[in-house]
Formats: C-alpha cells, sequence, structure tokens
C-alpha cells in the first residue's frame, strides 16, 4: 500500500513540474490528508507512515528542481505552514511543532525530514497540491488556475492541483505576455 501511494505522489508531483512549468526557487504548497489517503474522513486516523511516505516522494521530486516544499498543518494549528528556513523570507515565523493528532501527519513528517524547519503563519505560493480536501487555497498568490492532472487520486484521497499566474488587467479579451506565466 506505501509503495503504490508513494508511486502516486511521487507521479503527481512530476506532472506539476511540468504544467505548472516551475523553476528553482518557487514554493509548493501541499495539504495532505494521511485520513483520507487510507480511506477515512479527514482528520480522523492520522498516520506518521503514509505522511512520511507523501512527504519523501514529494520532496524528492521537488528537491532535484530547486522547489521548495512547504507543508500545510490542519486547522488545530491554524494551517501554518512547515518550510525550510531559508523559504521564509518575508512571512511571519510562528511558534509551532505539529504532531500527527495537531497539525497533521504530512506537516509533522516534514517538520522531522527538514534541515532547519520553521513554521509559518501564512505563504503565498507558485502552485499546489491538496490531496484529500484539505483546503490549501488561501496560501496560493493570486490568480490561482486550476490543473487536471492524470493523477487524481493518492490512495482513497482525492487529488486537486493548481498553479497561479500575475493577474490580468484590461478587458475581458486582454492578451497577456505568456513569459510571465
Amino acid at each position: 500500500m506505501l509503495e503504490s501511494i508513494a508511486y502516486a505522489a511521487h507521479k503527481a508531483a512530476l506532472e506539476l513540474c511540468v504544467m505548472a512549468k516551475l523553476s528553482a526557487g518557487q514554493t509548493v504548497i501541499i495539504g495532505c490528508s494521511t485520513s483520507e489517503i487510507a480511506g477515512h474522513r479527514v482528520g480522523t486516523s492520522p498516520s506518521a507512515e503514509i505522511g512520511a511516505a507523501v512527504f519523501d516522494a514529494l520532496h524528492s521530486v521537488f528537491i532535484e528542481r530547486g522547489i521548495f516544499l512547504a507543508a500545510q498543518c490542519c486547522e488545530h494549528l491554524n494551517r501554518a505552514i512547515i518550510v525550510e528556513r531559508e523559504a521564509s523570507a518575508g512571512f511571519e515565523i510562528v511558534n509551532a511543532v505539529p504532531s500527527p493528532d495537531a497539525g497533521g501527519a504530512f506537516a509533522s513528517a516534514a517538520y522531522k525530514a527538514f534541515r532547519d524547519s520553521v513554521a509559518l503563519a501564512e505563504i503565498k505560493v507558485h502552485a499546489g497540491l491538496d490531496i484529500g480536501g484539505t483546503l490549501i487555497g488561501m496560501h496560493l498568490k493570486r490568480v490561482a488556475v486550476p490543473i487536471r492532472l492524470e493523477t487524481t487520486h493518492i490512495g482513497k484521497a482525492s487529488l486537486t492541483a493548481a498553479r497561479t499566474r500575475p493577474p490580468l488587467i484590461g478587458g475581458v479579451r486582454a492578451k497577456y505576455d505568456e513569459t510571465l506565466l
């Protein structure tokens, strides 16, 4: 089971990198319900093993490309964000350490795995993966654009992806510069 979960997460991360045209120095938000992945209602059955497997699979794709991973905590920590300190510039650091039962198993895995973990009150990022309906939208830059990945589930959890683009200014049919996206 963990192998198929890790495989789907790895594949989704690769798809996101391509479809969102991510580049080194950018940040991706990940919201992940390990309960939903296992087929349970969000927040009811956190799994440290699933959290670590998904984190390792996603992080391996992003770190290879110089992309920062930001892990969204659950509502018990007000959806705080766990990142490497070097990705925290310009954002408010808060005093929080996630655990599987308060913050979430995925965020807890990120906190343990990062070299120099910090928690942020909020962040604005370039793209994201929402695994299990965790509501990552508050952490995306304006304007969020949905991405339809080939990978639609990780385990039993639905998968939603998004990228962002600069706001368009002008009429209904305003032209935009593709190089900015």
